[in-house]
């Protein structure tokens, strides 16, 4: 299958090139070779590549600095994502969108289903939302898939507290936020799995249980043999610009009737992942 992937070097595409290039013809894209943000490029690419599927992870993820830079994020997340599924629409091309848990505000004691209504805190989460909503209102092939807490090859939470381990006597780490952290192994294989499938619309695609920030990061050194001590703080310990949900776990509950789920537990994602 052709398959254009948007943000290939980041954590998710980076992954899916590792492992699926192989078993597919991926055409790789990042800002450098294709700007989503201009409809004409990104209708132009599309036309002369023709793909049978777009896999979008480009995303403007800085959610602290989206507070400051709202069209910036809007431009990427929502107006960049727009012209994606308008370009896989007139091809006919089945197009899947990486989304987030933040589009939910986390005022709930039970993990989010698909069909829960969303309510962002933020403006990351507004502007990933308004890519969901044009996706499903442009483009009828479609599968939206909301992740969280990703890690992978690349920058992110597990190498952060590695690094800081060994610079640091101890650390503090936010205990009154609570996710899943979640494997790009994982979820590139819940992608394939679904794009094989041809089941459209939107599910839940992050590793199973719940964790705080403290867990997950407790959770890394007890893998890894780290012996740095860790305390857990709340989170106005450490003042952001943007509000984070208190409660953001997803489940995976269309994706199991659908495919099956092969998102493990985290933990075992995450020992996977170290090991």
């Amino acid at each position: 299958m052709k398959i254009v992937v948007t943000g290939a070097n980041g954590q998710l595409g980076r992954e899916i090139a590792g492992r699926y290039g192989d078993q597919h013809q991926l055409v790789l894209t990042d800002v450098d070779n294709l700007d989503i943000t201009d409809y004409e490029a990104v209708r132009e690419f599309l036309t002369a590549i023709k793909p049978a599927a777009v896999i979008h992870c480009a995303a403007y993820t800085n959610v602290d600095g989206a507070e400051s830079d709202r069209e910036g994020a809007f431009r990427v997340n929502a107006a960049g994502t727009r012209n994606l599924a308008a370009g896989c629409r007139d091809l006919a091309a089945r197009m899947v969108y990486i989304s987030t848990d933040y589009v939910f505000d986390g005022e709930t004691d039970r993990p989010y289903r698909e069909n829960d209504v969303p309510h962002p805190l933020n403006v990351y989460g507004t502007t990933k939302l308004q890519g969901e909503n044009f996706v499903r209102e442009i483009a009828p092939r479609h599968y939206i898939l909301r992740t969280a807490w990703l890690y992978g090859e690349g920058k992110n939470f597990v190498r952060t507290m590695l690094k800081l381990a060994r610079e640091r006597d101890s650390l503090q780490v936010v205990n009154d936020q609570i996710g899943t952290p979640t494997y790009t192994k994982d979820l590139a294989t819940a992608i394939f799995k679904l794009l094989a499938a041809d089941a459209y619309g939107t599910y839940h695609a992050s590793n199973n249980g719940a964790a705080s920030w403290y867990d997950f990061a407790v959770k890394i050194f007890e893998l890894a043999g780290v012996k740095t001590p860790v305390a857990p703080v709340p989170t106005a310990a450490f003042p952001r610009p943007a509000r984070r949900p208190k409660y953001s776990v997803l489940e995976n509950y269309r994706l199991a009737g659908t495919v099956g789920d092969p998102m493990r537990p985290w933990e075992e994602a995450l020992a996977d992942y170290l090991g």
